[in-house]
Order: structure tokens, then sequence, then C-alpha cells
């Protein structure tokens, strides 16, 4: 393994080791006043917001200090040149606007800045998202990282940040703040429109987690299914809409993600095994639920829709908060051992395979070099 390697083994293990003095400060819990000002006084409370706010620098610090790390890291430099020149490209009109805007301060072609501002927007959302949903952060934290999210967002910059402020969204919606929730998601799509799509798919598992399905339900749900088989022309030509470049581009391949399905399986056997004790009856952790098991729809009759994978996550990011609180609501024991284990070891495996894959050309996460000591 390459030396810089150890850069992302060594945040991973720093950061969950800070997440584990960082208090649940799950913002759908319910607390009185009394019991609020005494937790924002409390000493505890000082050194997890030190905690926090280290593990937050330590991610926006190596984020933020890459140069070539990342297949599209000079795409991106190229395209900050166009977009000061005034000329076409294909990004959103915000993203557009914050990027001439970093060049008039910084100066023509000073892309550092630039990066540096959308690596401290991404991490600030995944680490909010975290401080706002979490029930167990450490172990959150851990699969945030061990499953990619954090490292794949050094490359793919726009799109890693509309999936940021989708995870943090996701708490207005289970606090039933739709109008937040919302404008949170406008505000994400004008970095990465593609993330339009979690306001009904989020709205709809929100209601499901809220009632007892009846057969209609289940009768929609093998319409829609059936229409991924039938329909899918119709869908490539909506999706074709929005992005017309990746018609018959390398992103529409057809392929099946078979890792990403695998992680929906796991997910939703261990969600069967915790059925009766802890999801039958909490909407919080039945909306995670559902989303997974969209995402298994849309991973097994969905191949067909370029870049099935970034669809997906939007949903199966939602894992980061749902296995931990099943593992950590099942009674002591050695099937709670196993469970936890199992997850903790599937991940590493998954975190090493990742890491292995780096090096590829058409991902170049490493080696890792940064304007300071490269």
């Amino acid at each position: 393994m390459e030396r810089s390697a150890w850069v992302y083994i060594l945040l991973t293990a720093v950061t969950v080791l800070l997440a584990c003095f960082v208090q649940s400060f799950c913002a759908v819990a319910v607390e009185d006043k009394e019991a609020a000002a005494k937790r924002y006084t409390s000493r505890s409370f000082a050194r997890s917001s030190v905690a926090e706010f280290a593990l937050f620098c330590l991610l926006t610090g190596v984020s933020a200090c890459r140069i070539a790390v990342g297949n599209d890291y000079w795409v991106y430099r190229f395209n900050f040149r166009l977009i000061a020149q005034e000329r076409h490209v294909s990004s959103e009109l915000g993203f557009n606007l914050i990027v001439k805007w970093m060049q008039q301060l910084f100066g023509y072609d000073n892309y550092l800045p630039i990066f540096a501002l959308f690596s401290l927007l991404t991490v600030l959302f995944f680490v909010r998202a975290l401080h706002g949903q979490a029930v167990h952060y450490a172990f959150s934290l851990f699969l945030l990282m061990t499953g990619g999210y954090y490292f794949n967002s050094l490359n793919t910059v726009r799109y890693y940040l509309a999936l940021a402020i989708a995870l943090y969204a996701m708490q207005y919606v289970l606090r039933e703040e739709y109008g937040k929730f919302v404008l949170w998601i406008l505000f994400g799509a004008i970095f990465h429109k593609s993330v339009l799509l979690v306001v009904p798919v989020y709205l709809v598992a929100h209601m499901l987690a809220k009632v007892r399905l009846k057969p209609w339900h289940y009768g929609v749900g093998a319409a829609f299914c059936a229409s991924l088989f039938f329909g899918q022309r119709f869908y490539r030509e909506i999706v074709f809409f929005f992005y017309p470049y990746y018609r018959n581009s390398a992103f529409d391949t057809g392929n099946i993600s078979w890792v990403n399905l695998l992680k929906c399986v796991g997910t939703l056997g261990m969600c069967a095994l915790c059925y009766k004790r802890s999801l039958q009856d909490d909407p919080r952790k039945r909306f995670y639920f559902f989303l997974n098991v969209m995402a298994l729809v849309v991973y097994l009759c969905g191949s067909f829709i370029p870049e099935v994978s970034r669809v997906g996550y939007y949903l199966i990011v939602s894992q980061i908060f749902l296995l931990p609180e099943l593992i950590g609501e099942m009674p002591a024991g050695w099937l709670k051992n196993c469970c936890r284990i199992g997850v903790l070891g599937a991940f590493t495996v998954y975190f090493a395979f990742l890491l292995r894959g780096m090096y590829a050309t058409d991902i170049r996460l490493l080696p890792y070099l940064n304007w300071i000591f490269n």
C-alpha cells in the first residue's frame, strides 16, 4: 500500500476516536427546557463541542488542502476557467456564481480556495447531519467514513455537497418541518439538481413510516416496480432531459451496483431481525427502513439509469443512522455482539477494498497530495 494511504486510515481512526467524546444531540429527541439548559452548560457538553469541532477541522483540513486528488480535479479547474470567462459549462447556476465570486476575490485560476470552500461546506453538512440525527455518534461517523461517503467527496465535488445537504435535511422531514426541508433541498439543487428527486422520495418514505401498510400500498409499489421494467425508455428520457450529456456516455453502462445491492440486502436483513423490537412502532427508524427498501428497488430494477449509484446514495446514506440504532436497541448478548462485529467488519472490509481501488485512473484518490507538503 502506498504510504499516503495512511493519511486516510489515520484520519478515520482519529476522527472516530474523537467522536467517542461527542454527546448525542439528536434533533428529533424531545427534552424539556430545564434539561436542555443543564446540558448546554455542563462540562461534558463543552468537551463534546471541542471534540466535534476538532473532528470537523481534521476532515475539512484533509479535504481542503488536497491538490491533484480525484480524477475530475483538473476537469473542475478547467471549468473554473470557463466560468470566469463566462463561457458555457454544464454545472448549475449557483455553483457557477460562487466559483465566479471566488475568482473575483482570489484571482483568475486561483483554484485552491474554491476547492477549500466546497470542502468546508461538504464537511459542515455531514457533521451537522450527524449532530442532528446520530443517536450513536461515533458508530455513525465510522460508517460515514468507511462507507466512502466522505472520501468520495474528494471527487465529484458538486454531487457530494448535494448529498451532504440531503443527509442534513432528513432531520426536517422527521420533525415534519417540511418547509425547511424543501428550502434546504432547493439550496442543494443550485449545486447539483439531481438532489430534487429526494423531495418526493423522502416525503413518501415518511408518509409510509407513519401508517400501517394496506393492500393498496403494496399494489402501488408493485405497479411502480413493473413500470421500471416496462417503461425504461420513458424514465431514460426524463433523465436525459436534465442530463443530455449522459446519453451513450461512459456513465450509461446499464451495470448493476452489486456492492450497494448487498448493502441494502444486509441492512434490510437487520431490519427484519429487529422489526418487532425496535422498528415496528418507531416512525423514525421506519423512515430509514423505507429509504433502504426504495434503494433496493432502484438497484434491482433501475440499472438502466445512468449513474444509478448516485440515485441510490441519496437513499442508502441513511444506513449510517439506522444500523447503529438497530444494534443499540438489541438486548445485551451474543446476538447483539455478532451483529455489531458483523457490521463493523463488513464496513472495514469495504473500506479496505475502497482504499485499494483509489489508485484506479477513473478514481485517483490515491496517492494523496496536498499543497502544504507537495
